[in-house]
């Protein structure tokens, strides 16, 4: 009977295993318009940590989502649709935001409709650095009427550089999320959570206070009025649980200010309900909430008002 030879000189302890190492890294999300990019970033976080509306150009500002994983932290910078066709000094800032994001992280999501690639999408694929490991999310492909097309999508992408992976998703509907998030953390370097395991993003709530209100806005009124507003906080006061939010919404012309008021105040009255109940939500406490609408003209336009409001 032979039994296991001994320790020593001659037979050194074999090592132990050793844990695989935490992986952390800052993962840009990007694309053009309208591809759902801040739906994919609030799916993989697991909550609302970015706007979304139906509209194109809802995200103005880079976002920051957290989302940890057992061994992995993976921060997810949402990042506004790259503006192709419109040029303007709000759309120039929303640009470099994401120019800025693509040049300090460590992967990037490329984020494609699997119904269609345009024009626009490749102009968004030349900005991304040859450098940084990109994972094509190809999205929405819940909505595609023939599943066939998907294999000729993917072949027409798989075409245009070498990507980390392609992976189809529907961020809408959760399919695959699970697997894009597996690629994405493969790519991430080693490295301590620069997070705690509790926080969600990076901006604070007096930020959230006035993203929850343009979301209500975009998703409530036509074409027009939402891209002519924004959303300044006057006064944030938290005691307790409780916190008092005083808000200005911002307008073009005297017009807009009409129809986001609406017949006695019920249009942003409702906008105001549905934005104080997210808020709620996000912040874990009661939320009182007031909200002013006045006209600025020329607000987009102007980069002392555009660096103000915080673009």
């Amino acid at each position: 009977m032979t039994g296991a030879a001994a320790a020593g000189p001659g037979n050194p302890e074999p090592a132990a295993p050793t844990a695989p190492a935490h992986r952390c890294g800052h993962v840009a999300v990007v694309g053009r318009p309208s591809v759902g990019k801040s739906t994919l970033v609030n799916a993989l976080v697991g909550e609302r940590v970015s706007i979304t509306s139906k509209k194109p150009q809802t995200t103005r500002h880079r976002i920051v989502g957290i989302a940890n994983a057992p061994g992995q932290q993976a921060i997810y910078v949402d990042t506004p649709g790259f503006q192709t066709r419109h040029a303007s000094p709000l759309n120039a800032r929303m640009n470099r935001a994401v120019r800025e994001a693509l040049a300090d992280v460590d992967a990037i999501v490329w984020v494609v409709d699997a119904a269609r690639l345009t024009a626009a999408d490749r102009q968004v694929l030349a900005l991304l650095p040859e450098d940084r490991p990109v994972v094509v999310a190809l999205n929405k492909i819940d909505l595609l009427p023939d599943k066939s097309a998907l294999l000729a999508r993917l072949a027409e992408i798989a075409a245009l550089r070498a990507f980390a992976a392609l992976v189809p998703v529907s961020a809408e509907k959760g399919v695959q999320l699970d697997h894009l998030a597996r690629e994405i953390a493969l790519r991430l370097p080693a490295g301590p959570p620069l997070y705690g395991p509790d926080e969600l993003t990076d901006r604070d709530e007096r930020f959230m206070a006035a993203e929850f209100l343009r979301e209500q806005i975009f998703r409530r009124l036509g074409d027009e009025v939402p891209y002519a507003t924004t959303v300044g906080i006057e006064s944030f006061e938290h005691a307790g649980t409780s916190r008092r939010i005083g808000a200005v919404v911002w307008v073009d012309k005297p017009g807009q200010r009409a129809i986001l008021l609406g017949r006695e105040g019920e249009t942003m009255k409702a906008i105001a309900t549905e934005a104080r109940k997210s808020m709620r939500r996000l912040f874990g406490g009661s939320v009182h909430l007031d909200v002013w609408v006045r006209v600025k003209k020329g607000w987009a336009d102007d980069d002392a008002s555009l660096a103000r409001l915080g673009y």
